[in-house]
């Protein structure tokens, strides 16, 4: 009589198995900064539209204070967590840094140098916080100050994109694998967008353009009509992907969702034009909505180019 064989049972984890690999704890660390840099650009709408540039006459302090409790109200409130939220980043990237050295044989090559410009990008961006302040919210560096924090939101959200695990795809020509392109050219184009639309909340263009100044009106209409180049670009992408049957779920997922956004995108424009940005949370809305945009945009350009050789290979051996 034999003995039944019994199914093999996995060994137990010992205390030498690793439980979160370093390339896993640096892709949750860049996830976080995304997220907070998302929270950043919000608050610093929201400090904008609130008229609460100023409320903290001095910096990096709010009254000579760490916590201005006794003159808090919701304007300083809104400038003392925008500085706080600031100050998390910056540490949390100072960390990113040191994780990134610390385990570099076991990350890509260009972790480490990427860490250090996204700590170089919170640097410039910390001054020109600053200087907001400073120069009492001149529109130049009010709009460097947006362009830099998505800057630092691209580089994040790109690195963290690039650490996933590959994905394979199935793509028939090798026409095809040049999608990643259509994503690349409408990021930019959204960022450009971004940054006429804060040249626009700067100088309060909409205000002054209703109170007969014509030469705001036509950064204002700028705005308004620049809109179509980073739409018809998006539109591409959806329309491209979806020719594509055979491309990755998560890649068809990220081209549709980059379509609904850009369409939220223009109703909260539209919305915050008619409305004269009298409804607070519309503008707050847009800034975030297109900032989404951005980082979705991006993450199909990453994962659409960094896979290509799979998909070229497929391209040449599938019959």
């Amino acid at each position: 009589m034999t003995n039944p064989v019994l199914p093999l049972q996995p060994s137990p984890p010992t205390r030498s198995t690793p439980t979160h690999q370093p390339i896993d704890r640096v892709r949750g660390l860049l996830w976080k900064l995304a997220f907070a840099t998302l929270v950043l650009m919000a608050i610093g709408s929201a400090t904008r539209v609130a008229n609460a540039g100023l409320a903290c006459p001095d910096w990096p302090l709010c009254y000579g204070k760490l916590v201005p409790a006794a003159e808090m109200n919701l304007q300083v409130f809104l400038e003392w967590f925008h500085r706080l939220d600031a100050s998390l980043i910056g540490l949390m990237t100072i960390w990113l840094v040191v994780r990134s050295v610390q385990w570099r044989s076991q990350l890509p090559p260009w972790m480490p140098p990427i860490s250090l410009l996204a700590l170089v990008l919170v640097v410039v961006q910390g001054g020109l916080g600053a200087l907001t302040v400073t120069e009492l919210l001149k529109f130049e560096i009010v709009t460097a100050h947006l362009g830099t924090a998505l800057l630092f939101f691209a580089t994040i959200v790109m690195s963290a994109v690039a650490l996933l695990p590959h994905i394979s795809q199935d793509v028939i020509k090798p026409f095809h694998s040049r999608i990643h392109w259509a994503g690349a050219i409408a990021a930019i184009l959204v960022y450009l967008q971004s940054l006429i639309g804060a040249l626009v909340s700067s100088q309060w263009a909409l205000h002054q353009c209703l109170g007969g100044f014509e030469s705001l009106c036509r950064i204002m209409y700028g705005h308004l009509f620049g809109v179509i180049p980073p739409t018809l670009a998006v539109l591409a992408l959806v329309i491209w992907a979806w020719r594509l049957p055979h491309l990755h779920p998560l890649l068809h997922a990220l081209a549709y969702s980059s379509g609904l956004l850009v369409l939220l995108q223009i109703g909260l424009g539209f919305g915050t034009f008619y409305l004269h940005l009298q409804v607070e949370p519309l503008t707050v809305a847009h800034q975030l909505i297109g900032a989404t945009l951005l980082g979705t945009l991006l993450a199909f350009f990453i994962l659409a180019q960094r896979d290509r050789p799979v998909s070229i290979y497929h391209a040449h051996t599938d019959p």
